[in-house]
């Protein structure tokens, strides 16, 4: 599933193509994802001015001109492409058809053409009034983001100190703090040299302000190779993000690790791959 970096690289590629355009038709192709589009979708949205393309989480939303705000999620193999549809040229994708497994199209007053296709049909699409865009349930209860910068070293130690469980449950918990998944879960705790079987409540204040150090290390790294394809993802422009080639731990089992040559190891828990080095992340 797309995480933080995948997410933030996808809006980074849209943002600049659709602030300030105008919605002048939406398609509601195949409404039946994780949660259905709603059939008033086309009505609320077409028409609309689009001011601000940003991330929640791993969420990405739309801000229009009409107080209502759109809010994709990616899921695990949803993908946004964008195209000229005037025929004279095109960005990113060459001029096709819509396939079986595209589900909205929008179409701009610049010309771009905005499609979403999921094969899986995890993913969702939604839209809600902007004055309450943050109390909807889908982003209500969520946590802490990482590059906040009312997120302190203290905050953060605040946050983990009385949870009793290992601390990378704890950072894949989005409801404490969002968009750290497995991937990234892994390359930040090897990067503070915590092993994540630790009980987060024995973090002390130290070992806490360099786990967030890595994590926001990590995450940027990430974004700025375009972030990890491994099996769906791709960029807005169709092309694959390469931080999988500059990990350290993750996918590496019985490679040597990076800084030691200790071989890494995978571990289970809760039904997920951990991928440690049992020198730097020492128990």
């Amino acid at each position: 599933m797309p995480e933080l970096p995948e997410v933030e690289t996808v809006v980074n590629g849209i943002r600049p193509h659709l602030e300030g355009a105008i919605i002048a038709s939406t398609q509601v192709l195949r409404p039946q994802l994780r949660i259905r589009i709603p059939n008033n979708f086309s009505q609320l949205s077409a028409g609309a001015k689009i001011l601000e393309v940003k991330r929640r989480a791993k969420y990405i939303l739309l801000s229009l001109d009409n107080n209502y705000s759109i809010i994709i999620h990616l899921g695990m193999s949803g993908r946004l492409t964008l195209q000229e549809f005037d025929n004279e040229k095109v960005y990113f994708h060459e001029q096709e058809q819509n396939t079986k497994h595209d589900h909205l199209v929008i179409k701009l007053d610049s010309g771009i053409e905005v499609k979403y296709n999921d094969t899986r049909k995890f993913g969702l699409i939604t839209i809600t009034e902007t004055n309450s865009l943050y109390q909807h349930r889908l982003l209500a209860k969520l946590g802490e983001e990482p590059f906040d910068k009312k997120l302190s070293a203290k905050k953060f130690y605040d946050l983990i100190k009385s949870r009793n469980k290992n601390i990378k449950s704890v950072l894949m918990d989005a409801s404490i703090i969002v968009g750290i998944g497995n991937i990234y879960a892994c390359e930040a705790l090897f990067s503070a040299a915590i092993h994540p079987e630790k009980i987060a409540s024995t973090i002390t204040q130290e070992e806490a302000k360099l786990l967030l150090s890595a994590i926001k290390k990590t995450l940027k790294k990430a974004i700025e190779a375009g972030g990890s394809t491994l099996k769906d993802y791709a960029q807005a422009d169709g092309s694959a993000g390469y931080f999988q080639h500059e990990f350290y731990v993750y996918a590496r089992e019985n490679q040597p690790c990076k800084k030691c040559k200790t071989k890494i190891i995978r571990i289970k828990q809760n039904n997920r791959s951990s991928f440690v080095c049992p020198r730097c992340q020492q128990q």
